[in-house]
């Protein structure tokens, strides 16, 4: 009778370890991007698109085949993402 009882504190351990735990969600960075180091490191764990726009919702995220107009920027505001065969983000630049 000892060893059952003994068993569920166990059981009850290993089986709550089971839950799912949430997922962190990214902090936005608003504004433009202006620590390039960072968005470096960001773009080199390769995001999806929607991990871009979670992280970087003030910049304007232009993937292939999307219809843009192609004026100046100097401010890191629009960036052309270039996707891996996944579709995840692999390289791109801003213009």
């Amino acid at each position: 009778m000892m060893r059952r009882l003994a068993f569920v504190p166990f059981a009850l351990l290993i089986l709550g370890g089971c839950q799912s735990m949430p997922v962190a969600t990214p902090t936005p960075i608003h504004g433009n991007v202006t620590d390039m180091p960072r968005f470096d490191a960001f773009i080199a764990d390769r995001p999806t698109p929607d991990e871009f726009r979670a992280t970087y919702p003030d910049v304007q995220l232009v993937l292939p085949g999307m219809a843009v107009t192609r004026e100046y920027r100097n401010n890191h505001s629009r960036y052309f993402a270039q996707l891996d065969w996944q579709g995840r983000i692999s390289n791109g630049n801003f213009m």
